[in-house]
């Protein structure tokens, strides 16, 4: 699946599914977002994340903005059931656009990719929080 929007300065991004190609170019981005919330995430937990990202059968997901080839944003989100509804519910984890670049929608990008996933799966509710 890709996704190339166009931003009111006609820049062209895309958004996809993470590739493991990606991973040297995610990882600092969520580096930064850690920084940012201040939590400190070990080694083992973000391999053991980034994993489970490429593993067909896990129900959590990563996709990637690219601009110029380069990643400037990403976004987590997983699917899990729920005891108030029959169909799952999609849970927006972490969203992250590389500030150089803020501003021009990205991450209102990135947020409508997750909903474009939530209704593939027809998932009944798509949340989020934010710290």
């Amino acid at each position: 699946m890709n996704n190339e929007y166009l931003n009111e300065e006609s820049a062209k991004i895309s958004i996809q599914p993470a590739t493991e190609s990606d991973y040297m170019q995610w990882l600092p981005l969520w580096k930064r977002y850690q920084e940012f919330y201040r939590v400190d995430i070990s080694d083992n937990a973000t391999q053991n994340t980034w994993t489970r990202f490429l593993t067909p059968h896990e129900p959590i997901y990563c996709a990637v903005a690219k601009y110029e080839g380069n990643i400037i944003g990403l976004v987590h989100y997983l699917f899990h059931r729920s005891t108030w509804e029959e169909r799952d519910y999609c849970y927006l984890e972490d969203l992250y656009v590389n500030p150089d670049v803020r501003g021009k929608q990205f991450g209102r990008q990135l947020i409508e990719y997750v909903q474009q996933q939530a209704r593939k799966r027809h998932a009944s509710r798509l949340y989020w929080h934010i710290p």
